[in-house]
């Protein structure tokens, strides 16, 4: 790159961003922020957990299969609910090309972790957010937003893209 060029390319983001917004007609209006509402849905009762038994669930889709599981872990986790603050749910299809990581097998107690994934190897730390431990996925698997009331665990939301989606709300 040139040194015309860069100085011709700084001036026109700082004009962009210095002027543009004081033009007439600009002035006191702000970009609105999207929000994603996602559904609110019952998916266990907190007594019914067993330690580091997944559960699989359907979120944030009803009537598909979206492959979510959700774990008691037995310690504190990233994300946990409860009052050992040791429950968590995550998206079970791998980010790096949609294996299903179906908790049968895939599950080990002992690290924590869901994975290898059949199709690449990939692991995931659920204590952690759900990232990667090693293979060729380079995204923690999404994790689901749990809100509990009394006894009942409630999915509440996304953290994360589902694999294959533009958006987890719409499989369109």
């Amino acid at each position: 790159m040139t040194r015309r060029a860069f100085l011709f390319g700084s001036s026109a983001a700082v004009v962009g961003t210095v002027w543009l917004p004081g033009l007439p007609g600009l002035e006191g209006k702000a970009l609105a922020a999207e929000v994603t509402r996602y559904p609110r849905k019952l998916i266990g009762r907190l007594s019914s957990l067993q330690l580091n038994q997944p559960v699989k669930f359907n979120y944030p889709d009803e009537g598909q299969n979206s492959n979510s599981l959700l774990f008691r872990l037995g310690q504190p986790v990233g994300g946990g609910i409860g009052p050992d603050q040791d429950v968590v749910a995550f998206n079970a299809l791998c980010t790096h090309m949609g294996g299903l990581l179906d908790g049968s097998g895939a599950f080990s107690a002992i690290d924590q972790a869901l994975g290898p994934c059949p199709l690449h190897q990939t692991s995931f730390d659920l204590t952690r957010h759900g990232m990667v431990i090693g293979g060729h996925a380079t995204e923690s698997l999404p994790q689901v937003l749990l809100e509990l009331e009394g006894e009942d665990i409630y999915a509440v939301g996304m953290l994360g893209l589902i694999y294959g989606r533009f958006d987890n709300l719409n499989t369109g």
